[in-house]
Formats: structure tokens, sequence, C-alpha cells
């Protein structure tokens, strides 16, 4: 091909690239606004005619988890043979028409299903976007790559908050789920216009071996039944120490982060005597500017050491994580309000450094044709280990005791994803010798 047209090609796949990095981006805001919506809603729905007890609030969150874990691998295996685009398309229509249903929700049962079955799109989503991202960016920019579509965590975490609490303030917690759920129809639509390049066209790093193994599996993926090839795939991850010790991790670090984003809205409530609209806003200003500064300069950091260390990743990710697991407990424990507020934007920040750098360590630590089922997997043991479960026990322990002692349990999880990560990173060292 004559040099002068190679230029316009690539300009070409770069805008391309671009634009499913924003567009998906902009499709993960939406998700966690969805998803911590019903936090910010907690109180108003706990006095409603619905009078739901804690235990029950929590089994809301737990519920969509739950749906969303099972059907992940379902995904995971589709995303590594299918039309990512169309995948994708069909998850985020399938959470948007769930969400505008939870606000007919006439009974706990009906907003139990309603909340599960956002879940089944979630799961479409969420387990096949990194890997169609990882194929649209090299190696060498997937730690800000992920950054930039995780920065959506926290940004639409705080929007959850907060147009929860203002819609449910004036309008009501039926119309919060309207608000939230009919925009995804749109952005659906928008997903059937991105690129499904070719998996693993920008890992040029690859050893002669892993390309034959790539090879042989988009072979086996048109010869070989679905099943036969998943399970196969499952095995094989299950087997790499570094991918699983960092799955582990994560799912402790989920955990956490999950407890903590669910229930600081009541604690603030009814720990710190803060009106219900008040709560959602100044925990939503924490986790917007924290998340969205700490993602960002995790994702940057970890593409720099990386230039060091293959453990670059895990290492940013595992040293953040200790750092702040005592900030976390202060923020939970202090009587001063002032010290309370300094401590948690300290330990949020912390966090969410390793946001970038953990998913750039998930797709990089496994094959390209392995990067759905690899993230499919962490989706299934990050929410049945990690947030699945955190807001359920949480509650109950809320309501055996007091949401003051229940609280505590977090930055213990905070201590076990950092020593998880610090082992995985030295799994990974082992096995690169």
């Amino acid at each position: 091909m004559p040099a002068h047209m190679s230029a316009p090609t690539t300009k070409s796949w770069l805008n391309s690239a671009g634009w499913g990095l924003g567009i998906l981006s902009f499709i993960n805001l939406f998700n966690y606004l969805d998803r911590y919506l019903v936090s910010a809603l907690v109180e108003r729905l706990k006095h409603s005619e619905l009078a739901l007890t804690d235990a029950q609030l929590g089994s809301l969150m737990s519920a969509f988890l739950a749906v969303y874990t099972l059907t992940a691998p379902l995904f995971g295996a589709l995303g590594d043979r299918k039309s990512r685009p169309k995948l994708i398309a069909f998850g985020v229509a399938c959470w948007s028409i769930a969400t505008a249903l939870s606000g007919l929700a006439g009974s706990y049962v009906a907003l139990l299903l309603a909340r599960a079955s956002v879940g089944i799109g979630e799961a479409a989503y969420g387990t096949i976007a990194p890997s169609l991202l990882s194929d649209y960016f090299p190696q060498a920019l997937r730690g800000r790559v992920m950054a930039i579509f995780f920065c959506a965590i926290p940004v639409g975490s705080a929007l959850g908050y907060m147009v929860g609490g203002s819609v449910g303030a004036h309008f009501g917690w039926r119309m919060a789920f309207f608000v939230a759920g009919i925009p995804g129809l749109a952005l659906a639509i928008l997903c059937l216009k991105l690129q499904d390049p070719p998996r693993g066209s920008q890992d040029e790093d690859l050893t002669p071996a892993d390309k034959a193994k790539v090879k042989a599996a988009a072979r086996a993926s048109h010869s070989t039944s679905i099943g036969s090839d998943t399970k196969a795939t499952y095995v094989e991850l299950l087997k790499n120490r570094p991918y699983l010790f960092t799955v582990l991790g994560y799912a402790a670090y989920t955990f956490a982060m999950g407890g903590l984003a669910y229930w600081m809205p009541a604690f603030l409530e009814r720990v710190r005597g803060i009106s219900p609209e008040k709560s959602t806003f100044q925990f939503g200003e924490i986790v917007v500017i924290t998340g969205f500064l700490g993602t960002f300069i995790g994702g940057w950091l970890g593409d720099y050491c990386a230039k060091y260390s293959k453990q670059a990743y895990l290492i940013v990710s595992a040293a953040a994580t200790l750092i702040a697991a005592p900030f976390v407990w202060f923020a939970l424990t202090t009587a001063s309000s002032s010290l309370y507020l300094v401590c948690m934007v300290i330990a949020q920040l912390l966090m969410f450094l390793s946001t970038g750098p953990i998913n750039a360590s998930i797709v990089n630590l496994v094959l390209p044709t392995q990067r759905a089922s690899a993230v499919a997997l962490e989706v299934f043991a990050i929410h049945a280990l990690g947030d699945a479960a955190s807001p359920f026990i949480i509650g109950a322990v809320s309501d055996a005791s007091s949401l003051q002692q229940a609280v505590k349990i977090v930055p213990i999880a905070v201590v076990v994803s950092g020593l998880l990560w610090a082992w995985a990173a030295r799994s990974q060292a082992r096995a690169t010798h």
C-alpha cells in the first residue's frame, strides 16, 4: 500500500477507537448511576408504603448482583466468540427497561424482581466492554484507557446519589427510577455503531507460543461446541495463579467498596445526624471528586511504572489499598466531623487509585481470546464474594446491633485486598522467570 494511504487509515482507526472509548465510558456512567440510585433512596423506601426493613433494602442490591454474577459467565463466553457491539446493545436496553419497571413496583417482591432483572443487562455490558477496549488500544495505554472507562464508577455513583436524592425529594422514589432508566435506550442504539476488531489486534508483544494459542482458540471456537470450549477456557483461567490472586483481591476490595457505597448515606443520616438530601450529596461529592482524581492518577501512574516492571499495576494497587485501610477505619469510628471528612477523602482517593491498574492487570494477564471470559469470571468472583454479600451482611449486622458497628467490617476487607494483590504481584514475578 502506498505511504500516502496509510495516514488516513490510521487516523480513521484512532477516531473509531476514541469514539468507542467515549461511548462505552458514557454507558458505564449510566450503569453506575442506576446501580447506586437505590442507595440514595434507602430511607425513602424504608418509610414508603412498601415499609422495607434494612435486610430487605440490602437485598435489593444483593439480588441485582446475584443475577449479574450468575449470568456473567454466559455473556463472557459469548463475548469471546460473537459480535461484541450487538451483545452490549442488548445489555444496555435490557437494564434500562428493568430500571424503569422498578418505578412501577407495588410490593417488595415486585421491586426485588425488577432490580434483579437489571443484572441480566449489566452482565452483558460489564463483561464484554473491557475486552472490546483492549482491542481498540495497545497494551502501553491500557492503564489510562481503563482509568477513563472506570472513571464512570465514581462519577456515575455520585450522580446516582445526587439524582436519587434530588428527584426522590421533589418527585418521589418512583420518578427517580424513570429518570435513570429511559436514557439508556438511546445509548443502546449507539452501541450498534461500534466497530468489533479482531481479538488480539493490539497485542503486538505476544510470544510465538501465545500467538499460536490465540489462533488455535479462534479455530476451536468455530469447530467445537460453545459449552466444551467455555469449560476449557475457565479451567485454564483458574490455573493462572497471578490472575486468580488478582481476582480474589478484587473481590475483597469490592466487598469493602460495595458495602461502603450502599450504606454511607444511611450511616451519615443515622450516625452523623445529617439530613437525607444533604447526606446523599455530601458523600456523592466526596466520591465524584476523589474517584475522578484517584482513578486518573492511578491509570497514569500504573502506565508509567509499567515501563520498569511488569508487576507495576499490581504493586501500585496493593500499596495504595494498604495505605488506605487505616484512613477508612478512622473515618468510620471518629467522633469528629472534620476528621471524618479528611480521612474519608484520603481513603477514597487511595482506594480509587487501583481502579485503572487492576483492570489493566486482568486483561493483560490472560490471552486475547480469553479476555471476555476472564472479565466474566472476575465479575462472578468479585460480586459473589464481594458486593452481592456486603450490603446484606452489613444490613443484617445493623439489625442485630447498629449500623455504626456493622460498617467496621469494611476496613478489614480493605486490608485483605491489599495483601492479596501483593501476593498476585509476587506470583506474576515468579511466573515470568
